[in-house]
């Protein structure tokens, strides 16, 4: 299985140096990642890195506990956009889903989606599965579903449990057949990377991309 097209290879160390992003690009073209991941911070930078290549830039909004106000990320999402990013990665609020506040929840993904979705990005909420109840899980799926979303993300790759099997299965069968499903955290070799792609999963976010692609 060809992997490579499928990942957006990640950075998000809070000490990450320019020189660390020149590198993450460099790999990203020579081997034809999906995307790079980065912070906000560099998303310029590398938009000049990658301008003669079909690797698209993404970043992380309101990350990685997503507490943030609605109105935070959506500065944040417009600073991005301006800075001409492709693909915003952006945590729930889950203080609000452990509080079943789902009105709340609905509304916020509806403002952040449209947010993205006016300016012609690709969203990707982060839902992070492993802090989750079976039940929010589901819950979020369907807001997710009812709002549009673009990817549902599994994790943040930082908290609680990482990618798994069982929860992308879960999700491909609870969402929409056109929505798509990004797994990360922890994926570190191909045989596990390939398992989630055959559960359903139809991007990977990865640090460790290269060890993976060599299997």
């Amino acid at each position: 299985m060809d992997l490579a097209h499928l990942i957006d290879h990640t950075l998000l160390k809070p000490t990450c140096t320019f020189s660390d992003v020149e590198k993450t690009c460099r790999e990203a073209i020579e081997h034809n990642f999906a995307a790079v991941c980065l912070p906000p911070y560099y998303v310029k930078n590398a938009k000049s890195l990658l301008q003669d290549s079909t690797v698209k830039v993404a970043t992380v909004i309101g990350y990685p506990s997503g507490y943030a106000t609605t109105a935070a990320k959506v500065e944040e999402i417009k600073r991005a956009v301006d800075e001409e990013v492709d693909e915003l990665d952006v945590v729930v609020n889950l203080c609000a889903v452990k509080n079943g506040n789902w009105n709340y929840v609905k509304n916020e993904m509806e403002s952040l989606t449209t947010a993205c979705h006016m300016r012609g990005k690709i969203i990707k909420t982060i839902i992070g599965a492993g802090l989750l109840t079976n039940e929010e899980l589901l819950k979020i799926a369907e807001i997710c579903a009812s709002v549009g979303v673009d990817f549902v993300n599994t994790s943040t790759g930082i908290e609680g449990q990482g990618a798994s099997v069982e929860v992308v299965s879960l999700l491909r069968k609870n969402l929409p057949a056109k929505m798509k499903i990004k797994a990360l955290g922890g994926i570190q070799d191909k045989q596990f990377a390939e398992m989630l792609i055959q559960a359903g999963a139809d991007r990977l976010g990865c640090s460790a991309s290269i060890q993976i692609i060599a299997g």
